[in-house]
């Protein structure tokens, strides 16, 4: 029995150690926390804090200019060399964002956006361009319809004209998702800490749109965010 007993004892040990190990390796994100620079392909890497460094990257671009991250995402798509050496060709649009100087930059409505404000509830400003095809342009022609039994003069003619907005928005950064920043979103976070959730509920429609940012921090302040350390 007591041969058995200390079988499993060092069987199990190892695990045990390397567990504690694993735990010890994370640190509680603070301001002075910074990412490692470089391109991150998606959510999973932002988590455990593992960048492509600039090095990796495929480019003629000065990996010392200060706008390198932009010019190199203004490409439709980045080559890079991965972990083992295997070039990669990765399509911008699919990349989830970068680090540069530590600080993350998340790809939203194609152009890369500074998190201003980190947390397991972080919050960011994106500018982002919509285009509406019902929007009427007095200068739009097509001569394909304008003598076609097709034309209706009473149509209006649709145009490519875009509105760029300043919108803000919520990134969780348990799952990944990016939601818009309003009431609805922030109650939805907020479940994961029912207290919070229920205080939160209990206001009224207008006393819950001046408190978001301060439920916010406090959800934040009793959910730490975690990162893997060097």
């Amino acid at each position: 029995m007591r041969k058995t007993l200390f079988f499993i004892f060092l069987t199990l040990c190892p695990l045990i150690l390397a567990q504690e190990d694993e735990e010890r390796a994370l640190v509680e994100y603070s301001p002075d926390f910074e990412f490692r620079d470089g391109l991150f392909a998606n959510f999973e890497t932002v988590k455990e804090n593992n960048a492509i460094p600039p090095a990796r990257i495929v480019t003629d671009e000065d990996m010392f200019d200060r706008e390198f991250y932009e010019k190199i995402t203004t490409l439709k798509e980045i080559v890079i060399y991965d972990e083992n050496g295997v070039k990669k060709v990765l399509k911008t649009e699919d990349i989830w964002g970068y680090s540069r100087n530590g600080i993350l930059y998340i790809n939203v409505g194609l152009a890369f956006h500074r998190i201003s404000f980190m947390g397991s509830i972080s919050h960011f400003v994106a500018t982002v361009t919509t285009y509406n095809p019902n929007n009427y342009d007095p200068y739009y022609y097509n001569p394909y319809y304008s003598n076609s039994y097709y034309y209706n003069r009473y149509s209006q003619p649709q145009s490519n004209v875009g509105n760029t907005d300043l919108r803000q928005y919520l990134l969780d950064f348990e799952s990944g998702d990016v939601m818009e920043y309003d009431t609805e979103s922030v109650e939805v976070l907020l479940m994961e800490d029912p207290e919070l959730a229920d205080e939160f509920h209990a206001l009224r429609s207008r006393k819950q749109k001046q408190m978001k940012f301060v439920f916010i921090r406090r959800f934040n302040e009793k959910h730490p965010l975690y990162f893997p350390g060097d």
